[in-house]
């Protein structure tokens, strides 16, 4: 095989034909149009497969990438991801053609279980549980990612984790797919068992509470209102930068606030003035802003308090060298 666009076409025409295959393939695609800082280089290649398609096409694209040598970056919504200015080399597989959420028969204790695609916005997944009266995904009402990238992450807000209500998860690994049942042991703050394994995600089943649709609905634009008056969407940026730790007794964002760091910058990129945990992409920032700037504030915390931040926001991607783990 020469060429990358000649390994795609073998996989898209001659493996599943022209007839079968729906998505979308585009070369040297600027990344920066598919994550949430609107930051980062081109993609050698980038596909979203759409339609039920989507799991055996990612299970036949990823064994022969490996076996061929060609790494393969599986990407969610682009939310808490910097991609370096360099671009990534080899195969963005987007998980966003694989969207979709089931609302199945009844669980334990009155709960229903649902089954939700990981390429589904988590936003739109709280809307879909709202509109079937169950309750339970609230707390992701205006969050920005997929909900693939917040099984992975085991996203937390508003004092609830989405391992709170999981049940299941549907993943694919270099052995096939298989459906791995929730244990509490695996999952903690914003941990799950998915992170540091070569896995794609392919959707996750939750148990839902019945509830009236209108106190949902309130519920969720009530966390809508917070966010927007904490601005989250006033810029380009992942929400917010560094996890807590409750040994510190503060979040992150009174300590980096405490230090004097709000309005600290680094080319394009700064720590918001009203927050102290947002990062944000303020005018035309590069990656290497972004990432010189979560340096820097890391740095500065550890000099004036003994602590060590940890940032939520994921490097992928080329960078001049080594970036610093998330």
């Amino acid at each position: 095989m020469n060429t990358l666009r000649e390994f795609i076409e073998e996989i898209n025409k001659e493996r599943f034909g022209e007839a079968v295959f729906r998505g979308e393939v585009r070369y040297n695609e600027p990344m920066a149009a598919h994550t949430t800082f609107r930051v980062g280089g081109p993609a050698d290649c980038w596909i979203r497969p759409h339609g039920d398609i989507f799991p055996e096409y990612a299970e036949t694209l990823r064994g022969a990438a490996k076996a061929r040598g060609i790494p393969v970056f599986v990407l969610g919504a682009g939310a808490n991801l910097v991609v370096a200015d360099r671009g990534i080399r080899g195969i963005v597989l987007d998980t966003g053609g694989w969207a979709g959420f089931d609302a199945a028969g009844s669980g334990a204790a009155g709960a229903r279980s649902v089954f939700i695609r990981s390429g589904t916005p988590v936003d739109a997944a709280a809307e879909a549980a709202a509109e079937a009266g169950l309750g339970g995904l609230e707390f992701l009402a205006g969050m920005p990612g997929s909900i693939g990238g917040a099984v992975w992450m085991n996203a937390r807000c508003y004092g609830r984790s989405l391992s709170d209500c999981l049940v299941e998860t549907e993943i694919l690994e270099a052995r096939g797919k298989r459906i791995m049942p929730y244990r509490a042991e695996d999952f903690s703050y914003k941990k799950s068992p998915f992170q540091g394994r070569d896995t794609l995600i392919l959707g996750a089943r939750f148990a839902l509470t019945p509830r009236p649709e209108q106190e949902i609905r309130d519920e969720m634009a009530a966390l809508r209102r917070d966010r927007t008056m904490k601005g989250h969407y006033r810029f380009p940026s992942a929400g917010s930068a560094f996890k807590n730790n409750r040994s510190w007794g503060k979040p992150a964002g009174q300590i980096i606030d405490e230090v004097g760091l709000r309005g600290l910058s680094r080319g394009g990129a700064a720590v918001a003035e009203w927050h102290g945990n947002i990062i944000i992409n303020r005018e035309n920032a590069r990656a290497e802003d972004i990432r010189s700037l979560v340096r820097e504030v890391t740095a500065r915390v550890r000099a004036a308090r003994g602590i060590e931040l940890e940032p939520e926001i994921l490097f992928a991607g080329e960078w001049e060298e080594a970036s610093p783990s998330a």
